[in-house]
């Protein structure tokens, strides 16, 4: 690492120690959406009022049942008929990550222009979550969503440091290898801080060891696989490790050594998916 870079994880990492760090906080519509999703008895109609309060994420909930991933049988133009579509839980779910997206601002084009990066990345990889967990592993779908969402959230205050630093700002690979070291501990203690699910929690620290080898299938092994897919074609790093020995594919059932453009069903899927979230 570079001077700089090592500077940047030094201030970060004393910052968390000292509790110093000021956490993002969730948009209001999510925390409305989630309050309203702990009530077992919630109807789609009281649902529907909380999330159309917000325009936008309404839009983009229509949008996400309109997908072909869902295999809608017909359009669907209203959010009472996505929420019937999508299910209550998927769309609480749903909601509050994508709800997310509001907080991944800033005043810095070169930042703003990085914080959607993270956020079209993680998009695209909690489609192809979504995907995973439905096709091979009897876990929940929204859940597995939601941590596609959320496992890069810890760039999130680095970026927002850079912000302030601008010093940081001239040097772009610095800045990515401060991401890369500092996203998974940080996005432990913002899901930590949002009281997400202890599933979930866990995704961001983990989901890089790709030695681990859990009991059971979980979410960590879902994100590390569509994160490893996600890179096929590329020249990243990831594309160099030998995937064969990677315990996450064997616990999904998936072959890695297949080949995704010769299998229709499965390339047709994955396109689905890494698209499924406007």
């Amino acid at each position: 690492m570079s001077e700089l870079s090592d500077k940047v994880l030094s201030d970060l990492t004393r910052a968390i120690e000292n509790d110093e760090l000021v956490l993002p906080t969730l948009p209001e519509v999510a925390l409305s959406v989630r309050r309203a999703a702990q009530d077992p008895d919630i109807s789609i109609g009281t649902l529907a009022s909380e999330i159309g309060s917000d325009a936008a994420l309404t839009t983009r909930l229509i949008k996400v049942a309109n997908s072909p991933l869902l295999r809608a049988h017909k359009d669907i133009t209203d959010l009472h008929t996505a929420i019937s579509r999508l299910g209550i839980n998927y769309t609480c779910t749903l909601a509050t990550g994508l709800a997310m997206e509001q907080i991944f601002q800033a005043t810095s084009p070169m930042v703003d222009r990085k914080m959607r990066e993270v956020w079209r990345k993680s998009s695209e990889i909690a489609g192809m979550c979504y995907m995973l967990c439905r096709h091979y592993t009897r876990l929940a779908p929204n859940e597995a969503t939601l941590a596609g969402l959320v496992h890069r959230i810890g760039a999130l205050p680095i970026l927002t440091y850079a912000e302030q630093h601008p010093e940081i700002l001239t040097d772009a690979r610095a800045l990515d290898q401060v991401i890369e070291q500092a996203h998974p501990l940080l996005g432990d203690r913002i899901l930590r801080h949002w009281e997400m699910p202890e599933p979930i929690v866990s995704v961001p620290g983990n989901y890089l060891d790709f030695s681990r080898n859990s009991p059971r299938v979980d979410y960590i092994d879902i994100v590390q696989v569509a994160t490893l897919l996600s890179y096929i074609g590329t020249e990243h790093p990831c594309t160099q490790l030998e995937w064969s020995e990677i315990p996450a594919f064997a616990k999904l059932g998936l072959d890695p050594n297949v080949d995704m453009h010769n299998d229709v069903e499965l390339h047709e899927s994955m396109n689905d998916a890494t698209g499924m979230l406007p």
